[in-house]
C-alpha cells in the first residue's frame, strides 16, 4: 500500500472551521475505490495543524487519486486556507491494513 502522512498549518483564522473546509475532498477521497482510510486529526500542541494519515492500496489508486477532480478541486480550494505549504512522508509499505502494535498488546 501507499501510506502517507502529511502536516497541514492551517491559518488561525481557519482553524476551527477546518474540518468542514475539507470536509468535501475528504468525502470524494474516501469513497474512491482504491483509499484504504484518509484520517484527519488535530495536534495536542498546535490548534492550527492538522495531520492527514492516509493510504492507498496500490500506485494505481494513489495515481488516480491525485488525478481526480477532487484532488485538483482542493488543489484552488485549500490553499487559501493554509499558513504554509503542508509536509508530508510518503511510503510504499508491504501490507494492506494496520498491524498490531504489540509492545502494548491488550489480552
Amino acid at each position: 500500500m501507499i501510506f502517507i502522512t502529511a502536516k497541514f498549518p492551517v491559518r488561525p483564522e481557519s482553524a476551527d472551521d477546518w474540518p468542514n473546509i475539507s470536509k468535501a475532498f475528504t468525502e470524494a477521497t474516501r469513497a474512491e475505490p482504491g483509499c484504504l482510510w484518509f484520517d484527519w486529526s488535530r495536534s495536542l500542541e498546535d490548534p492550527t495543524e492538522f495531520v492527514l494519515v492516509e493510504a492507498f492500496r496500490d500506485d494505481e489508486a494513489a495515481k488516480a487519486h491525485v488525478t481526480s477532480d477532487h484532488f485538483y478541486a482542493a488543489q484552488k480550494e485549500l490553499p487559501p486556507h493554509l499558513a504554509a505549504t503542508p509536509r508530508i512522508v510518503n511510503f510504499t509499505v508491504p501490507q494492506d491494513d494496520w498491524s498490531e502494535l504489540g509492545e502494548l498488546r491488550v489480552e
